[in-house]
């Protein structure tokens, strides 16, 4: 029995390190409409790297990235190849790798000033609807704020005829001075537990943030579920390798630099503190590629 489950890590870095089409404000985007074969490769890097469970490359097809006239023409269409691309992968592997559908904020990472309610079912559900066929589980990721991903959840609720699991990854206030973890919208770790618990997930994760922050919101997560009797929901982490951002940073607004100190021996020093804080998801973000989640299946192994 392995101590976690291993996702795979970022897409987009690889993607521009293997020569793909990358620019903004497309971002992975472009890859996907220009070159999918090259977003097959990555997911086939990762599986063969360790990671059992894949995320679709559908993380920037929102309007945000991909403009509205775009999303509006060829938002299904996109949506729907990056699941028949990440099932293939998956499938072709014979390893058992599950497929995660991506479902990002839809008005910019780490920008909850911009969220509109009244959109979320306009833009979530086509996104949803074209990846259901596809994956094995929903993973809303890099999430700033709880009303969003509760919306998400009840339209997941009523396209997914199948129930398939539900995983959210929220992303963290950087600043380390704060007296608890915070979400980017100022909303509090325990607070969005809480809620997460109310609208019936089946995970709660940490992603898009440093890793010296993810390891207070993971205590915090299993804390709080334990004291409601709630240890079926699992717990996971996914950082990214940028240094901390500002309060107006848009998360992709830029090609930002990437931390030099996370190599992958250093970024397992985080996935061993993790673990034993009680996270059984583990993968990585921005800035974590392939060599990362190697080395984390040799310790994964290496414990089993």
């Amino acid at each position: 029995m392995t101590l976690f489950t291993i996702l795979d890590g970022g897409m987009g870095r690889e993607l521009e390190r293997r020569g793909a089409p990358f620019k903004q404000p497309e971002w992975s985007a472009l890859a996907l409409m220009e070159a999918p074969n090259i977003v097959k490769e990555v997911h086939q890097s990762y599986i063969a790297s360790g990671s059992r469970v894949i995320t679709t490359n559908s993380y920037a097809l929102v309007p945000f990235h991909i403009g509205e006239k775009t999303f509006k023409e060829r938002g299904r269409e996109l949506a729907m190849l990056s699941g028949k691309v990440a099932r293939e992968a998956a499938d072709e592997s014979g390893t058992g790798t599950k497929v995660a559908g991506s479902l990002a904020p839809l008005f910019g990472s780490y920008r909850a000033d911009l969220y509109q309610a009244d959109q979320v079912e306009e833009l979530a559900t086509p996104l949803i609807e074209s990846l259901n066929p596809y994956v094995d589980l929903w993973l809303s990721e890099t999430q700033s704020l709880i009303d969003e991903t509760s919306r998400v959840k009840a339209l997941v609720d009523k396209i997914d005829s199948d129930h398939k699991p539900f995983w959210v990854a929220f992303t963290l206030e950087d600043s380390e001075t704060t007296k608890e973890p915070l979400l980017r919208s100022g909303e509090t770790v325990v607070d969005a537990v809480k809620a997460m618990l109310d609208i019936g997930v089946d995970a709660i994760l940490f992603n898009c943030s440093q890793p010296e922050i993810i390891g207070e919101a993971i205590q915090v997560t299993k804390q709080t579920l334990s004291s409601m009797n709630a240890n079926q929901i699992q717990i996971g982490a996914y950082a990214n390798a940028f240094p901390p951002q500002p309060k107006n940073a848009t998360a992709n607004d830029g090609l930002d630099e990437i931390r030099e100190d996370l190599t992958p021996p250093a970024y397992l020093s985080w996935v061993e503190q993790w673990v034993k804080d009680g996270a059984t998801l583990i993968g990585g973000c921005c800035g974590i590629g392939p060599e990362h989640i190697a080395v984390m299946e040799e310790f994964n192994q290496a414990n089993s």
